[in-house]
């Protein structure tokens, strides 16, 4: 999270706390909603079962979920599958991290491009 930069339209140094975060239930720890709420940041985390059932039983409320914004997460899914299509971004055979960036890197521009 504190390497995400949103370049602006006009000047000005880059955005480093998006608006909103939607993540899959892996990512629906007490330690991350914590973090993105004293952040100021939105969440569109579905719960897992657990946490479910232990709110449940502690008498807490669920945590709400945007619906539309978890949605469209789907569009960032599709791209990591498409991106996968490539045999050595989806093992990862790179030992070095710069090296996996630059294949990452290759693989959006032939996405991009036609």
């Amino acid at each position: 999270m504190a390497r995400i930069r949103i370049e602006r339209c006009g000047p000005g140094r880059p955005r480093t706390r998006p608006e909103l975060v939607a993540a899959d239930k892996g990512y629906s720890s007490k330690k991350i909603r914590a973090y993105l709420r004293g952040r100021g940041i939105k969440a569109a985390i579905p719960e897992r079962i657990d946490q479910i059932n232990g709110r449940i039983r502690r008498g807490e409320s669920r945590c709400r979920l945007n619906r539309a914004a978890y949605r469209r997460r789907n569009v960032v899914e599709r791209c990591f599958n498409r991106l996968k299509h490539n045999k050595a971004l989806a093992t990862r055979y790179d030992k070095r991290a710069r090296h996996y960036q630059a294949l990452v890197t290759l693989a959006c521009l032939r996405l991009w491009l036609p």
